[in-house]
């Protein structure tokens, strides 16, 4: 099958995911763009593998922004520390990584309103009883919002933040997602890659970080910023 084939279908397929999304949320796919800034996000960590990219992002000076799972940070709270003193973003990531919204063409597991409210609060209170802080992005497992995520974004004080490209790098080998993600990138583009997978206690993320030394390269050499999410977010400014 051709790769601009594969490509166009997951374009259409980001589009349609996008629209279903909004009819549930109002989830924020990037920045404003008037600036030459992107967001690098992580998320399923922390894992053994975050101190990996740690270190390299540390060594290019790039900020990024983590979005981390309540039960991933009980099991590796020092490397959630670790980030935090590195100077990167925390963001809720849910509890559990349940998956909220049924899977197409399975059985229905419909999940209430409240079940949705809980994995974001419990994760809310993980971090401010492991970490000291309360996060104030929240994104949802798989992407999937469901009915109850708005709810959890008002009640508990959070932005909702989905992405402008996400790496695949859970499946693909890292030259392949490096090819992708730098396809996307544009001004203000948020990027999804993990450094976790779901809340399994010892990822094999060698991928992601094999793809994240491929990519921050030439996006620097473009003449972009990393900054963190929230930081994308303010208000443009061509500084």
């Amino acid at each position: 099958m051709p790769d601009s084939f594969w490509t166009s279908g997951l374009t259409l397929a980001h589009h349609i995911t996008e629209q279903c999304c909004r009819l549930i949320g109002d989830p924020v796919l990037r920045g404003p763009g008037g600036r030459k800034s992107i967001a690098l996000t992580f998320d399923d960590g922390p894992s053994p593998g975050t101190l990996r990219l740690l270190d390299y992002l540390a060594k290019t000076g790039v900020k990024a922004t983590f979005f981390q799972c309540g039960l991933n940070v009980l099991r590796d709270a020092e490397a959630a520390r670790a980030v935090l003193r590195a100077g990167h973003e925390i963001g809720n990531h849910s509890y559990s990584h349940a998956r909220l919204a049924p899977r197409p063409g399975w059985k229905p597991n419909l999940r209430s309103p409240g079940f949705v409210v809980k994995e974001f609060a419990a994760a809310q209170e993980v971090f401010r009883c492991e970490l000291g802080v309360a996060p104030v992005l929240m994104r949802v497992p798989y992407g999937l919002h469901w009915f109850g995520t708005s709810a959890a974004a008002n009640q508990l004080g959070l932005r909702d933040i989905l992405w402008t490209v996400i790496g695949h790098d859970w499946e693909w080998p890292a030259g392949q997602v490096a090819e992708f993600v730098l396809a996307g990138i544009v001004p203000g583009a948020i990027l999804c890659l993990h450094d976790g997978r779901d809340i399994r206690a010892c990822p094999e993320i060698d991928a992601t970080i094999a793809a994240v030394r491929q990519i921050v390269p030439v996006l620097l050499d473009r003449g972009y910023r990393f900054e963190t999410v929230s930081e994308l977010l303010r208000a443009d400014d061509p500084a």
